[in-house]
């Protein structure tokens, strides 16, 4: 962050001249003040994943999202705090506007990545790579990066999602290499890949696998262990009459109760009749994820 407010500082000084000198009192603590409590919103509002912009953020609305909300919560329990933040501050330093906030995220993204291209530095890395597409039907790519550090122990780094126009392996491998030539990545360092078993990705001719292959034959592909996990027990439970038939029944079932939203209020009493017996009979499991309500979903070969 200190980067992003450095920039802002710079942009501001040149542009002083034009601010009433009745507005710069007290200005030679300002900027560190206000960057010690904007650091504070960022650094909890990002270590708790909680989301910076609010529905309404108009000033008559009860609730303007987090960002603006934690600061105007120091605001007004410190007197301090006040002064140099929200009205109080310059004109040109409020830092409140939408498009400011997504330069703070965006900030904060970046000194993340950062740090964590610094804690790879001139290691042997592996990438794991999967695609999807989100609810508003774009295709993106996760990429996460596995390296080893000092003491031995092997780092997963989540490093961000990234819209790619189609799925094929041409336009998943321009991502990877301008992604690597963005954070000053080399495919020399390479040594593994890890995707899905898609022919996509697999492809012994124009796979993913292949084309990085070909540029660095040192970077091994390994299935995802997770996915054949999950491709050997889909096969299993269909060949399993049982299993089969069981699954079968429960999506009936759940189509059936599903449909109907009476159905739905039958099933929850007696439910809810079960769990107050378990209760007084002190049988009652407890546990994380127990005893909650959720939606009925049919069972599929991914969950």
């Amino acid at each position: 962050m200190e980067l992003f407010f450095k920039r802002k500082s710079s942009s501001s000084s040149g542009s002083s001249d034009n601010v009433d000198s009745s507005n710069n009192v007290g200005s030679s603590r300002t900027p560190s003040s206000r960057q010690s409590q904007l650091d504070g919103v960022l650094g909890s509002s990002s270590r708790q994943s909680l989301a910076f912009r609010g529905h309404d953020e108009s000033a008559t609305s009860s609730n303007r999202g987090n960002y603006l909300e934690l600061l105007q919560f120091l605001a007004d329990n410190d007197d301090n705090v006040r002064e140099v933040v929200m009205e109080n501050a310059l004109g040109n330093l409020k830092l409140l506007a939408p498009c400011i906030q997504k330069d703070l995220v965006s900030a904060c993204a970046l000194e993340t990545l950062d740090s964590i291209m610094n804690g790879i530095k001139d290691r042997f890395f592996s990438i794991l790579v999967d695609e999807a597409h989100d609810v508003s039907v774009k295709e993106q790519m996760a990429m996460v990066l596995r390296y080893m550090d000092d003491k031995g122990h092997v780092i997963e780094r989540f490093v961000g999602i990234q819209h790619v126009t189609d799925t094929t392996s041409s336009s998943l491998k321009d991502a990877i290499d301008t992604f690597f030539s963005r954070n000053g990545l080399s495919l020399s360092k390479l040594r593994g890949q890890g995707y899905d078993g898609a022919s996509n990705m697999r492809g012994e001719l124009n796979g993913l696998k292949t084309k990085i292959l070909r540029e660095q034959p040192c970077a091994y592909y390994v299935h995802c262990f997770v996915h054949q996990l999950q491709l050997a027990l889909v096969a299993m439970a269909k060949k399993n009459i049982d299993i089969a038939s069981l699954f079968a029944m429960a999506n009936s079932v759940v189509n059936h109760v599903g449909a109907s939203c009476k159905r739905r209020d039958l099933l929850r009493e007696q439910l809810q009749e079960e769990l107050v017996i378990a209760f007084e009979n002190d049988c009652l499991i407890m546990g994380r994820g127990l005893n909650q309500q959720t939606n009925l979903k049919c069972a599929g070969d991914t969950r």
